[in-house]
């Protein structure tokens, strides 16, 4: 059912992306997955290739006819369309590209090609629920196909509400692993599979065990080195992590693969040490905003304000629905005690929120702290504003009733 083909390349043009993939042709449709920087959980970025289209070539039909288009007429549409969406993904042009891929779900809404384009531009910007709801619509039309199980596999790790997740990292490991099944010489599989298990906190042989034969049916494949380096070191075996780490900066050719082990690193707390290798990646791809975030969380944490501010700012204006990018700049205006750019950054950040991150959004590094910051400035009418805010994103927030009635209190004449 399934034509396995292998390449390895690199997308100086979109999102932080990919080192290895495989190609699959299904129904005469290639799809694809691709692996790369980790900003999330350990879970590693992970960029599908675009699904396969074609333009039709065909001329635009007379708004005047009447009739009613033909089947050929809409495939040629539906095709056009795809064609258009994955040309904006590639341009990093996110909304262009969703617009595109719901046109072509729209005439097509049986093609899984359509749910699936629109689940990799949501994978792109780190809306994950949305990214699960369009892979899940193509798991229903395809549920055998390896890559949309791959591509529910990731982003059921990510970041979610806290009592879901152990079912959500259950699926996750279920879906990885039924990807093995399908397709027992996938590397990106057993990599999945790996992550999946991390994500449900099993450090062991078995986990181990996934990442090695990720590397066993790709020498190449830096990503699984990277995984199972981090693995090595959860168990106490830094001796044998050390030089997978070293191996993987001497191979890394592209900015995601610099990307993947410079947050691997950070995870670590090696601040100082992923630092050069951040920067090798940017000179590589400038507005790597994956590059770009991680460098200002760097900053952050060095409370080098100034300089994080910069990166973060670059990293949303590639790509504005960047959460954590968001979030992180705050903190970094808080860092400044510019109390009117952290609460507007908040603001922002907040449509973007899941419900875990507006929790996060309500407390000391959030509005929450914004209003303290208020507070000792001696503008109480703008921290009761800002807690206020803080409650609508946290009801149940005890902390935050202490702290209204006092402000609200230095109000009142």
């Amino acid at each position: 059912m399934f034509q396995k083909t292998r390449k390895y390349f690199s997308l100086s043009g979109s999102l932080p992306v990919l080192l290895s993939f495989s190609i699959f042709i299904c129904s005469g449709v290639a799809q694809a997955q691709e692996v790369s920087g980790d900003i999330s959980g350990g879970a590693g970025i992970f960029r599908p290739r675009n699904p396969e289209a074609k333009r039709s070539g065909k001329p635009a039909r007379p708004v005047a006819r009447a009739t009613r288009p033909n089947p050929a007429e809409i495939e040629a549409k539906f095709e056009d369309a795809l064609v258009d969406g994955n040309d904006a993904r590639d341009a990093r042009n996110f909304a262009g590209a969703e617009a595109s891929y719901r046109t072509a779900l729209k005439l097509k809404p049986r093609d899984a090609r359509a749910d699936y384009g629109l689940g990799n531009v949501f994978t792109d910007q780190q809306r994950w629920e949305d990214a699960e709801k369009s892979y899940r619509q193509a798991f229903e039309i395809t549920p055998n196909n390896p890559e949309t199980l791959m591509a529910l596999s990731f982003v059921l790790v990510q970041p979610g509400t806290g009592a879901a997740n152990a079912k959500r990292f259950t699926d996750a490991e279920y879906f990885a692993r039924r990807a093995t099944q399908l397709e027992s010489t996938n590397s990106v599989a057993f990599d999945r599979l790996g992550v999946a298990m991390v994500a449900r906190g099993i450090f062991n042989t078995e986990t181990e065990a996934a990442f090695r034969r990720a590397m066993e049916l790709d020498p190449d494949f830096v990503v699984a080195q990277v995984h199972l380096a981090r693995v090595l070191r959860q168990l106490n075996r830094g001796a044998e992590a050390d030089p997978l780490y070293r191996s993987a900066i001497a191979k890394a050719k592209d900015a995601p693969t610099l990307v993947l082990i410079a947050d691997a690193m950070q995870a670590e707390t090696r601040w100082s040490d992923s630092d050069p290798v951040l920067r090798r990646a940017l000179q590589l791809d400038a507005r790597n905003p994956s590059a770009l975030f991680l460098l200002g969380r760097l900053f952050s944490v060095s409370r080098k304000y100034a300089e994080a501010e910069t990166v973060l700012k670059t990293a949303i204006e590639v790509n504005p629905k960047f959460f954590a990018a968001h979030s992180i700049l705050g903190r970094v205006y808080l860092g400044l005690e510019r109390y009117d750019d952290a609460f507007r950054t908040y603001e922002q950040a907040s449509t973007l929120a899941s419900a875990a991150d507006r929790k996060q959004l309500a407390g000391l590094f959030g509005f929450g702290g914004v209003g303290d910051g208020y507070m000792k400035g001696g503008r109480p009418t703008d921290a009761l504003r800002a807690y206020e805010r803080a409650l609508q994103l946290d009801p149940g927030n005890a902390e935050l009733t202490n702290k209204i009635p006092a402000a609200r209190a230095k109000v009142l004449p």
